[in-house]
C-alpha cells in the first residue's frame, strides 16, 4: 500500500505519524494469517483447483513445442514424457504479455500481466492466484498456498496482493505439512489467538490515526485514503477469518512428515516434496490454490543424478550459446522436470472425489516468464494446462509472431474455477479453442 502524500505544511506533522502506522500496514502481507477477503462469493457447489507452477528460466523451447496443431499434433521430445497424459492436457504456443519484456526482470509478472518491469516507479498487480482467492472467497482454511523451489523470498515470488506487494513463497515442505496437518495444544493455540488480536489492536491504532485528519486533505489525497482504508478493512476481515480457523482441528495426515532439504543442489528432489505437498493440499482440501516458483535463476551448481552435478548454475547453463555441454545439461534437466509432472499427474489422476478423478477438478499450469532465456525472449512462451475438466489432447497453436495475450487463458481458467470475470490483465476476453469438457 502506499501511504497517501500531504503536500500541506499544516498537516506535516500528523503525514509523519501516519507514515509511521503505514509503515505497519507494508508489512501486513508478509504474516501468516494474511489471506485474502473471505466473504466476497459463494464457492461453487463443485470443488476446482488450480496448481500454477513457473520456472523463471523455462525450458529449451525447441524440444518442448509440438509440430502440427490441434489434437493431431507430434509431440515434441518433452511432450512425450507425458504422452500417457495426452488427452489430460493442452499445449499452447503463441501465447504471452503484451508490454511484459525485459528478460528476467518478468518473472514476477508471470501470473500478474503487469506491463513494463523494467520501467522507473513499475508497480506490480494482483496476481492470477491472488484474484481467484478474492471472487470465490476463503472456503478452505488457507485461501491460497505460495510455494518456492530455492527460491529468493525477499524479492521473488508468484503471488501479489491488490496492491503490488509480494507475498513470499515457502521452500520448505515440512513447514507446509505442519501448517497443513500439526494441530498444536490448547496453549500454542490461545498464543495464536493473542497474535492475532494484537494484529487487529494495530489496525485500529492505524484506522485512528489516519481518521483524525482526513477531513482537511484534498479530495485526491481522500480518495487514496480512502483506498487505504478499504484495504485494512479487508485485513479485518481476513483476521478474523484465521481466527475463526484457528480455533478448528486440522485434518488427519495420510502421510508422515516430509524430510526438510536445505541443500540447494538437491533440486529435483525439493521440487518433487513441494508439488507433493500442493497434491496432499488439495486432498485434504486445506485450500483450492496453490502457486510454485520454480527459481532456477537462484539455483547453484545442482545435482543431476547421483554422484553428478552440472558444471555450473542453472542461470549459467540457460545462457549456453548453444554449447553441447551446456545445452546437454538443461536439456537433462528439462526432461527430469517433465518426468516429476508426470508424477503429478498420475497422482492426481489416481485420486478420486465424490467419484471423480481429482485431476478433472485440479488445473494444473506449467509455464514460464521465458520464452527463450539464452536470449532473453519473452515472447512465445512455453505453457501446458492439464486437466480442470477441459477437452484437452490439443495443440492450440497462436502467431508466434504477433502473441495473443495470455492473460485470455487466465480468464478461461478463472471463469471454470467459478470465478465470474470477464476480463484479468491484459486480457482481451476468453482463449478461444479452450473449451469446456
Amino acid at each position: 500500500m502506499t501511504a497517501p502524500h500531504v503536500p500541506s505544511p499544516s498537516a506535516s506533522i500528523a503525514r509523519r505519524s501516519f507514515l509511521k502506522g503505514a509503515g505497519v500496514t507494508l508489512a501486513l502481507p508478509l504474516l501468516e494469517c494474511m489471506t485474502p477477503v473471505f466473504s466476497r462469493a459463494s464457492a461453487p457447489a463443485t470443488p476446482r483447483r488450480m496448481l500454477l507452477i513457473s520456472n523463471n528460466l523455462g525450458v529449451l523451447p525447441k524440444l518442448f513445442f509440438p509440430a502440427g496443431s490441434g489434437p493431431d499434433y507430434d509431440a515434441s521430445p518433452y511432450l512425450r514424457e507425458l504422452s500417457e497424459y495426452r488427452r489430460d492436457f493442452t499445449v499452447f504456443s503463441g501465447l504471452s504479455h503484451p508490454g511484459v519484456a525485459g528478460g528476467h526482470s518478468t518473472e514476477n509478472c508471470f501470473l500478474t500481466a503487469a506491463r513494463g518491469p523494467t520501467k522507473s516507479g513499475f508497480r506490480n498487480q494482483i496476481s492470477l492466484d491472488q484474484f481467484a482467492a478474492e471472487k470465490i472467497g476463503q472456503v478452505t482454511r488457507f485461501a491460497s498456498l505460495n510455494l518456492g523451489v530455492n527460491i529468493d523470498r525477499a524479492n521473488r515470488s508468484l503471488s501479489w496482493t491488490r496492491d503490488g506487494v509480494l507475498l513470499p513463497a515457502e521452500e520448505s515442505a515440512l513447514l507446509v505439512f505442519r501448517k497443513m496437518f500439526l494441530q498444536g495444544d490448547k496453549s500454542q493455540i490461545d498464543r495464536q489467538l493473542h497474535r492475532l488480536e494484537e494484529r487487529g489492536s494495530i489496525l485500529d491504532t492505524l484506522l485512528e490515526q489516519t481518521q483524525r485528519f482526513s477531513r482537511s486533505l484534498p479530495q485526491g489525497d481522500r480518495d487514496r485514503l480512502e483506498q487505504y482504508f478499504t484495504s485494512v478493512r479487508e485485513v479485518e476481515q481476513r483476521l478474523a477469518t484465521a481466527k475463526e480457523w484457528e480455533s478448528k482441528p486440522k485434518p488427519e495426515a495420510a502421510q508422515a512428515e516430509p524430510p526438510e532439504l536445505k541443500d540447494k543442489k538437491l533440486f529435483f528432489e525439493k521440487f518433487e516434496l513441494l508439488l507433493s505437498m500442493a497434491q496432499l493440499a488439495f486432498e485434504s482440501d486445506s485450500t483450492r490454490i496453490v502457486t510454485l516458483m520454480v527459481d532456477a535463476f537462484a539455483t547453484p551448481v545442482f545435482q543431476l543424478h547421483e554422484n553428478q552435478n552440472t558444471t555450473d548454475g542453472y542461470h549459467n547453463l540457460s545462457h549456453h550459446g548453444q554449447a553441447e555441454q551446456k545445452v546437454k545439461q538443461l536439456e537433462d534437466a528439462d526432461y527430469q522436470q517433465m518426468r516429476l509432472l508426470k508424477g503429478l499427474l498420475a497422482g492426481l489422476a489416481s485420486k478420486e472425489e465424490d467419484g471423480e478423478r481429482l485431476l478433472d477438478r485440479t488445473m494444473v499450469l506449467y509455464g514460464s516468464n521465458m520464452g527463450d532465456a539464452n536470449t532473453h525472449d519473452n515472447t512465445n512462451l512455453p505453457v501446458l494446462l492439464a486437466g480442470g475438466g477441459f477437452k484437452h489432447g490439443s495443440h492450440l497453436a497462436f502467431n508466434r509472431e504477433a502473441n495473443a495475450p495470455l492473460s485470455n487463458l487466465f480468464v478461461s481458467m478463472l471463469q471454470r474455477f467459478g470465478a465470474q470475470a470477464e476480463a484479468f490483465g491484459s486480457s482481451t476476453g476468453r482463449l478461444s479453442g479452450l473449451e469446456i469438457a
